[in-house]
């Protein structure tokens, strides 16, 4: 019988409700999936954990599953050794009781654990594939640094979102080169925390449109009733946003300005010319969407994770993204790319960017990130809604419980 390939977890904190908890938990516990319960091919092999809450589950977990915390990174990189002897690395740097700057966001320490992995990558002389969770970092120079620091040890890199392979409602999925005129997201939540999942369920649409990614030449942010009046001056589209919100499931009647009492904005103008918004709605909507306008007809549909608005269940919209990092992990090659994460990482920070300064459009000549959107990839939900395993009691029988969200 084959050795499963070894993974080691680098972990800001492992609470329940923490990102370490429905990712972790289901290379322990097995992933649901709404065709089943899919038992893990790979070992979690090691954990180093950076921050001990006063609910701190990793211990537990380390003690039920026999896995072993580590004092240091190197440690649980190197299991005790003195070179690299894991064939796989879970970054997981959210959640913590780390620093906000002046600009909300939280300063959580990606770069530093991607240069401790990647500096005994380096040291051993080979590397071995990385996933990050959620966008790169705060500061464009650090994600720029990160994932070129991956690419010299030879790492295969995966970042981001649950949202791109969540459930959608209706099924959409643009096809490579469509003619995309304009697009939208909708979202809810803080603007560093969610903006970020937002600016995914929006890449991840539009980067298939003709031509592929070309980058971003300028953001603005904008709050408050200066949003809706973007509308009436045509920078953002209310065909799109209302399309998009018929979508969700569950929200109130009236218009939006009647629920949403401090609307974002983040405007986004692409090199190529196309023009695209994240419209962040926090009373008025509890799920994400998107609307598109393609060769002249709008297209739309809901990106649901599970959880919101019903439910917690077993955060299973996790699963697939697990199931995703856990196919890099095997074949050595990502699942999509990483381009994409890169460049809403610098999108994300240009817009908080030009809030603190004034609102203010901000020129992003750096962001001039080109790629190409994947054909196919394995794991992701087709159905509108969980079923099957996803609707389970979780943990399974006998296994600890667990929170969750994204």
């Amino acid at each position: 019988m084959t050795e499963k390939k070894k993974i080691a977890a680098i972990i800001s904190e492992y609470r329940p409700g923490s990102h370490a908890d429905v990712i972790i938990g289901k290379y322990l516990q097995g992933f649901p999936t709404d065709d089943g319960l899919c038992a893990p091919r790979v070992e979690l092999a090691s954990m180093y954990i950076d921050l001990f809450p006063d609910n701190d589950m990793s211990r537990a977990m380390s003690a039920q599953f026999g896995v072993p915390i580590y004092t240091s990174m190197p440690g649980a990189l190197c299991l005790g050794g003195a070179e690299l002897a894991v064939d796989g690395v879970l970054l997981i740097g959210e959640h913590g009781d780390y620093a906000w700057n002046e600009k909300d966001q939280q300063l959580f320490p990606r770069r530093y654990f991607m240069e401790q992995i990647c500096g005994v990558m380096g040291k051993s002389g080979r590397g071995a594939p990385i996933f990050n969770d959620k966008h790169l970092s705060y500061s464009w120079t650090d994600a720029k640094w990160m994932y070129d620091r991956a690419k010299e040890v030879g790492a295969a890199f995966m970042a981001g979102s649950s949202l791109p392979v969540s459930w959608r409602n209706p099924w959409v999925e643009h096809e490579l080169e469509a003619p995309i005129e304009e697009a939208l997201a909708i979202g809810f939540s803080g603007l560093d925390i969610y903006g970020f999942h937002t600016l995914e369920v929006l890449q991840c649409m539009v980067e298939r449109r003709e031509g592929g990614e070309t980058g971003v030449k300028a953001v603005t942010c904008l709050e408050g009733d200066a949003v809706w009046k973007a509308a009436e001056e045509g920078l953002w589209s209310r065909e799109l946003a209302e399309t998009a919100c018929a979508e969700i499931e569950e929200t109130p009647d009236g218009a939006m300005e009647e629920h949403c009492e401090n609307p974002a904005l983040f405007a986004v103008e692409y090199n190529d010319g196309l023009k695209a918004a994240v419209l962040m709605l926090n009373g008025y909507v509890h799920d994400l969407a998107y609307a598109a306008r393609v060769g002249g007809e709008v297209v739309a549909c809901e990106f649901h994770a599970q959880g919101h608005g019903g439910p917690k269940g077993a955060y299973a919209h996790f699963s697939y993204l697990s199931l995703n990092i856990e196919e890099m992990f095997l074949t050595g090659e990502a699942e999509y790319p990483v381009e994409r994460t890169l460049l809403a990482s610098g999108v994300l920070e240009a817009a908080l960017t030009s809030r603190h300064e004034g609102y203010k459009r901000l020129e992003t000549p750096w962001l001039d990130v080109e790629y190409q959107s994947y054909d196919e990839f394995k794991w992701r939900p087709k159905g509108p809604r969980p079923k099957g395993a996803c609707l389970d009691p979780w943990p399974p029988e006998g296994k600890e419980g667990h929170g969750g969200n994204d």
